[in-house]
């Protein structure tokens, strides 16, 4: 099993990261500073969304995941998911990153989608 970052360090790290870049990064829900999940919405110019989590393996690895990509008609669904995941999980830290292929920087933090 891999040490994990503070959470808090990690969001922080994503967002200047994303900035850097020129892209916009927005924390939508604060969750646990130390041990919080993080659940990353990448999108480009505010089109189609896709939630990525990581996920715990068989093997004790979390590796990132697609669990949610957003229809073109079910913007309002896609939203819908991530109030329920916030609910569901108070600690999760639902980060919105806006910027083209946004899943390179989740790509940074851990195993790859």
């Amino acid at each position: 099993m891999t040490p994990r970052l503070p959470a808090a360090l990690e969001v922080s790290a994503l967002c200047r990261q994303v900035s850097a870049e020129g892209g916009f990064a927005m924390v939508l829900h604060k969750g646990e500073a130390d041990a919080g999940t993080l659940l990353v919405v990448l999108t480009e110019n505010g089109s189609l969304a896709r939630a990525y989590e990581r996920m715990p393996q068989s093997d004790g690895e979390r590796r990132w995941e697609c669990a949610r990509a957003q229809e073109s008609d079910d913007g309002g669904a896609f939203s819908d998911y991530l109030a329920r995941r916030s609910t569901q999980d108070p600690d999760v830290w639902i980060i919105e990153l806006d910027i083209a292929d946004g899943e390179r920087f989740i790509l940074q933090t851990g195993s790859a989608p």
